[in-house]
């Protein structure tokens, strides 16, 4: 059965699209088969893996909207990964599906024909609330949320989690939140761990490990149009994405204890 995982947080900068393509990367080194999904109008997923959005034919804009199936956009990256790209025609994608009668399942039902080609799904969700991500949860199985370590970055959390309870009242009642990934960590400080004791106690989220560190090289990797597996992959922080990837895969990747966690970045 294919797996969907929404990779969600309202806050930008939190490492996202890193996220999406580091463990889709990661995946795919796995041997899995393994489809990205860009549902941010910034497109940033899509230039990270090599494509310009502003000469693409077709794009998830055009998915969303059924004027296109699923399989006439998506595209061969480098990585043995295929790609839904986005362009900054999602902008206006939500305006328009506000107007149909069944706008939180779009992407569901765009999906359903292409989903059984693959073995993971990772949408990318952008930096709100709005329609585009009601459609990835109700399209997803699970979501995951990372969260860079400092007080500010976990205020919209508890925003977060509201959605996801009114969307398994409403649109997809089986949706699992997989827990809270540490991300842009750094394992040095006091104030990272007490954030992440803060989470746990706070909501009950599972913290989700090894913690991503900080890394230049995860800024350098897009202008390669690659990730950060490719592009660098000795480091510390892809090493990471690999040992999250095989604890999804295997369901070791829950830290037990957050305190301890920046024992394992």
């Amino acid at each position: 059965m294919t797996r969907i995982i929404a990779i969600a947080n309202q806050k930008g900068g939190v490492a996202k699209t890193t996220t999406v393509a580091s463990i889709g990367a990661a995946l795919a080194e796995m041997g899995q088969r393994v489809l990205l999904v860009d549902l941010d109008p910034q497109a940033c997923l899509t230039f990270s893996l090599g494509q310009d959005p502003e000469t693409l034919e077709f794009s998830m804009h055009d998915v969303l909207l059924g004027r296109i199936s699923a399989s006439m956009a998506v595209l061969k990256t480098d990585e043995d990964m295929t790609l839904l790209p986005a362009t900054i025609d999602l902008a206006g994608t939500e305006a328009q599906l506000l107007t149909r009668t069944g706008r939180e399942f779009a992407l569901r039902t765009a999906l359903e024909d292409i989903a059984g080609e693959y073995d993971t799904i990772l949408l990318d969700c952008s930096p709100s609330l709005g329609v585009l991500t009601i459609n990835a949860l109700t399209a997803a199985h699970e979501v995951l949320i990372p969260l860079q370590c400092e007080t500010l970055s976990h205020r919209g959390v508890g925003q977060l989690l509201d959605t996801i309870a009114d969307v398994r009242r409403i649109t997809n009642r089986d949706l699992v939140v997989l827990g809270v990934l540490p991300t842009l960590f750094d394992a040095r400080t006091n104030h990272s761990r007490a954030v992440l004791a803060d989470i746990n106690d706070r909501y009950g989220l599972d913290i989700l490990g090894p913690a991503i560190p900080r890394s230049i090289r995860f800024a350098e990797a897009p202008a390669a149009g690659r990730s950060v597996l490719a592009s660098g992959g000795r480091i510390k922080g892809a090493q990471a994405y690999r040992d999250l990837a095989r604890g999804l895969v295997d369901g070791t990747a829950t830290a037990a204890q957050p305190e301890l966690i920046g024992a394992r970045a």
